[in-house]
């Protein structure tokens, strides 16, 4: 067993202890709550409970097995991810929270390969073995579309088509208050905290980044955007909204109100990938797919809705 220090950041405090934990060391929230239960996370010195809260500046301690450097994919099959299209050089999917787009060291759950394979469908061998036929990637707690790569030349020609930027991301998130202007470009670089190795930041030493948005709709306390994706960066959309002092809706790690999220029933970040466009690898052709909204996020926008909605 080994044995992690994690000081609770200011914009963490107050989550629940297994939603907190599993953001903190990206691992499942299922695999934090057995921790949890096996008296393997204690808060000051002291034990906690899955539903207890996290307090800022608290030092949590986390003893978690030592874990293999081999990562490999294991089948898990989940109902909830849809196979939107697919032939003999692409698979669409439509993906629920929860699932990783590929393994990790110590992620704990289902992923995007693993859900495939137990369906018997078969991905490009290219790249690593846990990241063969990724293209591209969604957090776990972010539902909606993404394209993988059943053949090399397709692994290849959409591999460089995400690198060239010519692929068309769109995706709608709830964001916290009202941006001014209502519609705009984000264009700041992120790169990697150097506080927390679990979270990224605006630096100018990071990666360029650049996120379009427009308003659809304005709502009590927030604001339904659509988001357009020049850059694929980790966390890309939470960290820029986050930075204009607009964060996600049920995202706590940059920064939303936990209070907000708690009215709405909502246990991770409102973002969604709506659509993705895209030249077919194969034919040439431009192919586009939608997606719905999930439940979850389909519920907490139906709330901000009501006219008698409170916080």
């Amino acid at each position: 067993m080994q044995s992690k220090l994690l000081p609770v950041p200011p914009d963490m405090a107050g989550s629940r202890a297994d939603s907190g934990i599993a953001k903190m060391l990206g691992i499942s929230r299922s695999h934090v709550a057995e921790l949890i239960a096996a008296g393997a996370v204690s808060q000051n010195g002291s034990p906690v409970a899955k539903s207890d809260r996290l307090v800022a500046d608290a030092v949590l301690e986390v003893f978690l097995e030592e874990v293999s450097r081999e990562i490999s994919v294991q089948p898990e099959d989940v109902k909830e991810l849809k196979i939107i299209f697919q032939d003999e050089h692409i698979v669409v999917i439509d993906k629920p929270s929860g699932v990783v787009s590929h393994p990790s060291q110590g992620f704990i759950g289902p992923s995007v390969p693993g859900v495939l394979m137990a369906r018997g469908i078969q991905l490009s061998t290219s790249g690593a073995q846990e990241r063969q036929g990724i293209v591209q990637r969604l957090d776990v707690g972010t539902s909606g579309l993404m394209v993988l790569a059943k053949s090399e030349m397709s692994y290849s020609v959409l591999k460089q088509a995400f690198r060239d930027r010519i692929v068309k991301k769109t995706y709608h998130a709830l964001v916290q208050g009202h941006p001014e202007p209502s519609r705009g470009t984000i264009d700041t670089p992120i790169g990697r905290s150097t506080k927390h190795d679990y979270k990224f930041t605006i630096s100018a030493a990071g990666k360029p980044a650049v996120t379009h948005y427009e308003t659809i709709e304005v709502l009590p306390a927030a604001a339904l955007m659509k988001v357009g994706l020049e850059t694929g960066r980790t966390h890309q959309i939470r960290v820029h909204f986050s930075h204009f002092r607009h964060p996600l809706v049920g995202d706590p790690l940059y920064g939303s109100d936990p209070k907000l999220a708690a009215s709405l029933d909502l246990n991770r970040q409102w973002l969604h990938a709506k659509r993705l466009g895209f030249d077919h690898p194969a034919t040439g052709e431009f192919v586009e797919f939608e997606s719905e909204y999930p439940i979850d996020l389909e519920i907490a926008l139906n709330r901000l809705r009501d006219v008698d909605f409170r916080l």
